[in-house]
């Protein structure tokens, strides 16, 4: 069965696709809350819970008697810094190469739980993409209905691998990403470009490498490696979530306090 979506949810997603489309920039105004409770046809405290929480998520700016606005987001390395295995690499005199292993475009249909948590994926947009003709769709129709794009790459230094990385990105936000080299092109640098990073999050685990995983990585199944999930966000929506495979004997996380 498919869920209902709350209509305070269903105003939040109007205001992000009017911002991801351009309509509203930053620093825009965006209707008023007397005019959204009209055009939904809900309460001005449905519209107020709407607003409010895009305001936490630092989407929206609201000003004391003049209104709502855009906010003109800070985007930086400092507010989420995001790390470039590439230059970090290159910086300690060591060869890097990255091999593409694979990337294909993938519709609502195909997702599995997790990516349709991430993304915030409903039950709508998948019945959507299914029907009779799902399983004989054209690569050129498969594009066009793409929700997510796939990408797994294998990162190396001194022509061994160090980081095998599996990334998705929402296709609507950064449609020309599965278009681009990766051999040649860093995701994180290109995705900063195209989709400046507003906030993120990350856990590290220690686990035992799955048989594919070791394989990739050139190590033994079930040898310990490090996992880094970080998924990033922009204009208050997650943009990209990345799975980070290091061999435990050749990678450690450092800093400073």
């Amino acid at each position: 069965m498919t869920k209902t979506i709350p209509a305070y949810q269903r105003i939040k997603n109007a205001i992000l696709d009017n911002i991801h489309s351009g309509k509203w920039q930053a620093g825009n105004a965006i209707s008023t809350e007397m005019a959204l409770a009209e055009e939904f046809s809900v309460s001005r405290m449905t519209v107020n819970r709407a607003l409010k929480e895009l305001s936490e998520e630092r989407v929206l700016e609201r000003r004391q008697g003049s209104g709502t606005f855009v906010a003109q987001q800070q985007f930086n390395h400092t507010f989420v810094e995001v790390r470039n295995i590439a230059e970090d690499l290159k910086s300690a005199n060591r060869d890097y190469e990255a091999k593409v292993v694979s990337k294909r475009a993938i519709t609502a249909d195909m997702l599995d739980d997790t990516l349709r948590r991430k993304f915030g994926i409903d039950d709508a947009t998948i019945s959507a993409s299914t029907g009779d003709n799902a399983n004989s769709m054209s690569v050129e129709k498969t594009s066009e209905t793409a929700v997510l794009y796939e990408v797994k790459i294998i990162h190396f230094a001194d022509g061994q691998p160090i980081q095998f990385e599996e990334r998705w990105v929402d296709a609507a936000k950064v449609p020309a990403f599965i278009e681009q080299d990766f051999s040649v092109v860093n995701t994180s640098d290109y995705l900063i470009a195209k989709s400046p990073l507003e906030r993120g999050s990350y856990t590290i685990r220690a686990l035992a490498a799955p048989d594919e995983i070791a394989e990739f990585l050139q190590i033994a199944p079930q040898s310990p490696t490090l996992v880094l999930r970080r998924q990033t966000y922009s204009a208050g929506q997650v943009v990209t979530f990345v799975k980070m495979w290091h061999a435990g004997d050749r990678y450690q996380f450092s800093g400073e306090l």
